[in-house]
């Protein structure tokens, strides 16, 4: 399987079944697209916002729940394997991406998995085996947690520099090495880990003033 990342701004995410998984992708979806959750009792906690529909789905009305929605992305998460197959189906008939939540391991055509996830502002890491044991995909989510903190800092300060760069006519190879440097400089990710971002914004500016060849400003620390 290959990661990619889906827009599903403004798109409609189905997911049938409201046990812990199911509230679990409602959450994760919930984040960017509208989540309608279909399910004859809601016990868990939280849903993240999304709409729910007490409801029992029999086979035979999948594809009348499909069109009623018309989603981009349906998630499979009842208990009955006779359920999540015909809506699995009905799905894919349509066009529609299907996540089944209850099968690991090798997925057909038109199946996604949901990897475990963390981020930072805009910067997002995901973490997939697969299918094949979600678990461990959780345990590396953790490590990298502490890798990721203050990346959105980070991204922020180094996209506007490179914007800043083109514009002033700065040539890609020498664009490209002073991103390179402000985004591995130590200093910008302490100070991108204390939530500093004014700090963040002068040690990318430095850094890249460094490769650059250009006066690299004070920092404004004491001294």
């Amino acid at each position: 399987m290959i990661p990619l990342a889906h827009d599903l701004s403004d798109e409609t995410v189905v997911v049938v079944g409201g046990g812990s998984v199911g509230a679990r992708r409602a959450r994760t979806f919930g984040a960017e697209a509208r989540v309608v959750v279909v399910s004859p009792a809601f016990p868990a906690a939280e849903y993240g916002g999304a709409d729910r529909v007490d409801r029992a789905v029999a086979p035979a009305e999948a594809s009348t729940l499909v069109d009623e929605y018309d989603p981009a992305v349906v998630v499979c998460a009842t208990d009955d394997p006779a359920v999540n197959d015909a809506v699995a189906r009905a799905a894919r008939s349509r066009g529609a991406l299907v996540n089944r939540a209850d099968e690991a391991g090798g997925r057909p055509a038109g199946e996604v998995a949901v990897p475990a996830t963390t981020s930072d502002g805009d910067v997002r890491a995901a973490l997939t085996t697969g299918g094949a044991c979600p678990a461990l995909a959780r345990v590396l989510r953790e490590r990298v947690e502490r890798e990721v903190d203050g990346a959105g800092l980070v991204a922020d300060a180094a996209g506007r520099l490179r914007a800043d760069l083109r514009d002033d006519g700065v040539g890609p190879d020498r664009r490209r090495d002073a991103v390179r440097a402000a985004v591995r400089d130590d200093e910008v990710w302490s100070a991108a880990r204390d939530g500093e971002d004014s700090r963040v914004e002068r040690f990318v500016d430095r850094a890249a003033a460094v490769v650059l060849g250009e006066p690299a400003e004070g920092t404004g620390g004491e001294p």
